[in-house]
């Protein structure tokens, strides 16, 4: 396998996977978020107009249940995270194609070129990501 399949298929992995998992936070976090302020709404109505206050009651756990899914799984957080980096990764392989930018002047380092940005694009996601993992634990841990 050449030096550019192999820079060039991680870069399309990456920007696969990237944004795959962007539109599952995205349609998990919008889920969730209709589901709260629906349950929500309902609340005041269910108080009103039902007779068994555990229905109410409920209700308003659900909408704790969906707040604390949002809190521990950062679905708001990790959709606009992984959507940046996949914009980003859409960049440089648009850059690469078209041998534009930086892989203008490096014709003959173009593929170790696209490696190291690709990579570093990824890792600066991962050193993102680690400490939103560490602040919500912290978050959570305070919490209880």
């Amino acid at each position: 396998m050449s030096q550019s399949s192999v820079a060039f298929e991680r870069l399309e992995d990456q920007l696969q996977w990237y944004d795959s998992k962007s539109g599952y936070n995205q349609r998990m976090f919008k889920r969730l978020r209709i589901a709260t302020i629906a349950i929500s709404v309902s609340i005041p109505l269910s108080a009103a107009f039902v007779k068994y206050p555990v229905i109410t009651g409920g209700l308003g756990a659900l909408v704790a249940l969906f707040e604390g899914l949002q809190q521990l799984n950062q679905y708001h957080q990790n959709w606009i995270t992984y959507r940046s980096t996949a914009e980003a990764l859409k960049h440089e392989k648009y850059l690469f194609l078209s041998h534009a930018g930086p892989y203008a002047a490096a014709a003959d380092n173009s593929n170790a070129l696209l490696a190291e940005r690709v990579e570093s694009l990824v890792s600066q996601e991962h050193a993102k990501w680690a400490p939103a993992q560490e602040q919500t634990s912290k978050t959570q841990n305070a919490k209880n």
